[in-house]
């Protein structure tokens, strides 16, 4: 290749020439940076930071100090070592095997050398963990305790009175006050009820009480019993009026006003049954109100 050729590659004008120029002078410069400038980065510490790398030298001082420190051991009842505790204090598993084959039989042993004639441990190990066993104080001290002889006498309890069961109707103030559970309030409750009523017929009366729990009713069942006075006036439903029906505490008005239509248009009741039939008639009670009415 000629050297006229190559010049022809080479051929540049001025502009060209001057950015190669600056090209060269750039890198020339970028390198000359690079050796001379230190690249080592410089750590500025403010005072907080110099404060929190003392406090966690302290924290490592700490760490370090707990490291090195010795456990500390705990006095323990040697009756009841499992067989992690057996491990760790050195002893064998059949070592270990002897305590516990020797513990189902409900034993105990109750000084370190009898813990060394069970368990079969040699004397070195026994010197070991021998400070740490603790017995209880009486096991100690069985020496210095007198079985006291205790007095096994068959007592005498005195004989439970006889439970008077009385009428609930012939109940006073006083009588209902007795019972557990009932103050001043529920017993002139009760009381103000059976003036309502005219008087109770059942016992199962007591659960229409508000303010009576399930377990007071049944401690005035055991005492008390329901005797139907031969004067209770009864209500006569084929023949009471509207007022008379409505003024029943069993019977609201609307209720009394469909006994008085019913009977109106088909005859007179003849039962409990008959009156059943009316709508709104509350069934459930149905044996207690015809305690109270006549047909």
């Amino acid at each position: 290749m000629s050297f006229q050729l190559l010049k022809k590659y080479f051929h540049f004008t001025k502009q060209q020439y001057i950015g190669v120029l600056m090209l060269f002078i750039v890198m020339i410069a970028l390198q000359l940076f690079y050796f001379l400038s230190d690249f080592n980065i410089t750590e500025t510490k403010n005072a907080e930071e110099e404060q929190w790398l003392a406090l966690q030298s302290e924290i490592d001082q700490e760490k370090l100090a707990d490291k090195n420190a010795k456990p500390t051991n705990y006095l323990f009842n040697p009756n009841f070592i499992s067989d992690y505790k057996g491990y760790k204090l050195g002893m064998s598993i059949e070592e270990i095997d002897r305590l516990m084959a020797f513990r189902k039989e409900n034993k105990y042993v109750n000084s370190a050398e009898e813990f060394q004639k069970v368990t079969g441990i040699s004397d070195s190990l026994l010197k070991i963990i021998s400070p740490l066993f603790k017995f209880p104080d009486w096991k100690q001290s069985k020496n210095n305790y007198s079985i006291e002889k205790k007095d096994f006498s068959i007592k005498s309890f005195p004989k439970k009175e006889k439970l008077v069961i009385l009428d609930i109707n012939q109940a006073t103030k006083e009588d209902l006050m007795k019972i557990y559970g009932i103050g001043e309030g529920l017993s002139s409750r009760i009381l103000n009820q059976k003036e309502i009523l005219g008087s109770f017929v059942s016992m199962e009366q007591m659960k229409e009480i508000w303010g009576l729990s399930p377990e007071v009713i049944n401690e005035l069942n055991s005492h008390f019993k329901v005797v139907i006075p031969a004067t209770l006036k009864k209500i006569n439903v084929n023949e009471a009026s509207l007022k008379e029906l409505s003024q029943f505490s069993y019977f609201k008005y609307g209720l009394a006003k469909q006994i008085v239509t019913y009977r109106s248009m088909n005859g007179n009741f003849n039962n409990i049954e008959d009156l059943a039939k009316i709508k709104d008639f509350p069934v459930e009670k149905a044996k207690i109100i015809s305690l109270y009415l006549e047909f």
